[in-house]
């Protein structure tokens, strides 16, 4: 684990870095550092008004100091002179507390006092597009199910193997990649690890992506829901528990199996059980982090799609190894949340796992009943289960409303996250659309 950036730059030959930060609303903002600077970097923190992004302050507030953590330093493979860096956001000595990477902190400590410490993996979906954003990038990409489309996935070959290369370089073991459920999208998976380290491995291979794409000349986009009548971009997340921390180390406390009912059945123990209790009660809350964003109310409560389903949920229910539901338990020690799109904060989304998780645990919650029917077919005969939230207004009240949730994420960032995006849904309702002229200008 790289503790000295100067000393990494000198061995590696950098000689910039990005020191990064990632703002309330998933943008990823930095400063170019040169290699020289790096030391002093290191120590103080590179300076940034907190106000020109987007987190709740003023122009009159100081400076803020992003401070980076040699742990999460990435080379860019495409650009050797180059490393990204995570930062933790400081001012006056003290923690900013509703920065989205100290939000994720806090919780993973939290975690930590009780001993556990929380391992996830992410499947994050994008779309390529041609570079205006309009249309996808591939013209003979036209199946009506072109899920795993070998000549389709070929015909992105060089795309798909440049961004696989890279995380093979950089030790994140990648599994699989493939051609997903809509035309023109695609999906890359590797290991999973602490949610720490995968919140940032998340950051940098969205930038990584985007950058990849940039250069094959595409546009790479993780939108919920990029286009009318596709399957939406989701970004699954594939949770355990475990009593050391580190990929690959100490015991997974979800699977002995032993948990009464539905839950010990499909191998989670106890303490799986109780934290996936936590997650189904507080999941309607959830869904204003896992789904941040107006469009991501396009894929939660989508039609049918092009190729018959939306995999994506739209009821607070669980399974085994079912993917029409909202949380599926594939096998044992761990489940898989089906509800975050690609729209989520890398930092928010682990944050809001854990802290829901932790509640589950604290109040021993009973995930209740295990549900084995489809639920695109069937699920109107689910009448006792929570609905997801129609539109981001209503996830907006749902997080307002979940003292608990909100609480354990922290008053601070919790005001200012509903500050802002209650702002974005201003904007958004106060946007004259051509739905509006096409079906009332003549009545």
């Amino acid at each position: 684990m790289t503790t000295d950036l100067a000393e990494f730059a000198r061995e590696r030959g950098v000689k910039y870095f990005m020191i990064s930060f990632t703002d309330l609303f998933g943008g990823q903002r930095a400063k170019l550092v040169p290699a020289q600077a790096v030391a002093d970097m290191q120590v103080d923190g590179a300076g940034f008004a907190g106000f020109a992004t987007w987190l709740d302050m003023t122009p009159a507030h100081p400076d803020m100091l992003a401070v980076p953590d040699p742990a999460s330093v990435i080379q860019l493979p495409w650009k050797p002179e180059v490393a990204w860096v995570a930062a933790n956001c400081m001012m006056e000595g003290e923690e900013v507390a509703q920065a989205p990477r100290n939000v994720l902190r806090r919780q993973v400590a939290a975690a930590a006092e009780r001993g556990l410490h929380v391992k996830s993996g992410i499947e994050a979906e994008y779309f390529l597009l041609d570079p205006s954003g309009e249309v996808i990038s591939d013209p003979h990409d036209s199946a009506e199910k072109p899920c795993y489309d070998q000549q389709a996935v070929m015909r992105r070959y060089d795309v798909v193997r440049e961004i696989c290369d890279y995380m093979l370089d950089l030790g994140w073991n990648p599994y699989q990649n493939d051609h997903e459920d809509a035309n023109g999208q695609f999906e890359m998976n590797w290991d999973f690890d602490d949610a720490l380290a995968t919140a940032d491995k998340h950051s940098f291979f969205k930038f990584m992506v985007k950058s990849v794409a940039e250069r094959h000349g595409f546009r790479a986009t993780f939108m919920p829901k990029p286009v009318e009548g596709l399957t939406g971009n989701g970004c699954h997340v594939h949770v355990s528990v475990w009593d050391t921390p580190g990929a690959g180390a100490g015991t997974n406390v979800f699977a002995d199996g032993d948990a009464p009912g539905d839950t010990g059945e499909v191998g989670l123990s106890p303490a799986g059980a109780n934290f996936l209790g936590g997650i189904m009660r507080h999941a309607t809350a959830m869904a204003a982090l896992t789904n941040p964003v107006v469009n991501s109310y396009k894929r939660i409560n989508a039609p049918v799609t092009h190729s018959g389903a939306t995999w994506a949920p739209n009821t607070v229910t669980w399974s085994g190894n079912n993917r029409t539901h909202m949380v599926r338990v594939p096998g044992p020690g761990r489940f898989e949340l089906r509800l975050p799109d690609g729209g989520a904060n890398p930092y928010l989304l682990q944050a809001a796992i854990i802290a829901a998780g932790l509640s589950g645990l604290r109040s021993e919650a009973d995930p209740g009943p295990r549900l084995d029917i489809d639920m695109y077919a069937d699920g109107h005969t689910v009448t006792d289960a929570p609905r997801l939230p129609l539109n981001l207004l209503d996830a907006l009240r749902a997080f307002d409303g979940d003292a608990e949730f909100k609480g354990a994420l922290g008053e601070e960032f919790a005001a200012a996250y509903l500050k802002l995006k209650h702002r974005e849904w201003d904007s958004f309702v106060s946007h004259f659309s051509r739905w509006e002229r096409e079906n009332a200008l003549d009545i």
